[in-house]
């Protein structure tokens, strides 16, 4: 039995501020990612492969905030993080600050794989990546309308751009558990619109944006990024399960209903354990998930 649970941000986005067609685009944008994770998954494919093969969809996508379509720092460029994290032997890789990578998560998952360490920034990570055989594309190109639209109504100068309703939403992500019962999750995303040149959130941190360990789940959170990093809120769900036995649904409520709300913070996650539950909850107005399970319909929602 196989699960795949994906979601492309939450936050403060009213139903009346997102057009019917605009709901249906961001639909379309989940349904292609998880369709193409669970190809991988019903073909006997592994955890790791499905979840990166669902966020390089949504990093192509740029509806979402990751790869093209990412929002800006206040300098007006593309500054990106992701993290892939493999729940067997609790193997992983990240990057973050990386500016001419199309797919940070194909990075991410090559750190992984072909180096000794687990996260690389900067121009250490790109060095990295022309020396594996990326081809590296010009900031210009995760750069849309939308994002300078979006700096430029937070930074208060003129904009040509014709604004959208809907406030930037932030990261993407993907836990699995495939019909092995190994557990998978990865992250990626542009940050937060008009950041400082060289922030780095939760997304790449292991333990705080992304974390996979077949021993209780795969968790891959969205949204104040400086709070999951301070709650270290990924590992902190594993924790409550592995030590102090709580279920999985247990242990994501008291991290998003009862924690995270009582500092003020905002935001949501999705998490499988290694039953192939799947848990989805937030404490925002909407979030673009979806999830499947080997034998069950497809479900995806923004609200």
């Amino acid at each position: 039995m196989y699960a795949l649970a994906i979601h492309g941000g939450a936050g403060a986005l009213p139903r009346t501020q997102l057009s019917a067609e605009r709901e249906r685009a961001y639909q379309q944008g989940l349904a292609q990612a998880l369709s193409a994770g669970q190809a991988i998954l019903a073909d006997d494919g592994c955890a790791l492969d499905a979840v990166e093969a669902a966020v390089t969809v949504l990093e192509d996508d740029a509806l979402f905030n990751a790869g093209r379509g990412a929002v800006l720092t206040l300098d007006g460029t593309v500054e990106l993080d992701a993290a892939i994290m493999d729940g067997a032997k609790l193997r992983a890789g990240a990057v973050a600050v990386v500016t001419c990578v199309r797919n940070p998560v194909r990075l991410a998952r090559r750190v992984l794989e072909d180096t000794p360490h687990v996260f690389l920034a900067g121009g250490g990570a790109e060095r990295f990546a022309a020396e594996i055989g990326f081809v590296p594309v010009a900031n210009e190109y995760f750069i849309t309308l939308c994002r300078q639209q979006q700096l430029a109504a937070l930074t208060g100068q003129p904009s040509n751009v014709t604004a959208l309703d809907e406030p930037p939403l932030g990261t993407v992500g993907a836990v699995a558990r495939d019909s092995h019962g190994q557990l998978a999750a990865a992250t990626s995303t542009g940050g937060m619109t008009g950041k400082r040149p060289g922030r780095v959130g939760d997304s790449p941190v292991i333990g705080a944006g992304t974390y996979a360990d077949n021993h209780s789940c795969a968790v891959s959170t969205t949204g104040h990024g400086e709070w999951f990093l301070r709650t270290v809120q990924a590992y902190d769900i594993a924790a409550r399960m592995r030590y102090g036995g709580a279920s999985l649904s247990d242990a994501v409520s008291a991290s998003i209903e009862q924690r995270l709300p009582q500092l003020g913070a905002s935001g949501g996650l999705i998490a499988v354990d290694h039953r192939g539950e799947i848990v989805i909850r937030y404490n925002t107005p909407a979030m673009f998930r979806a999830s499947v399970r080997s034998g069950e319909p497809v479900s995806i929602h923004v609200y």
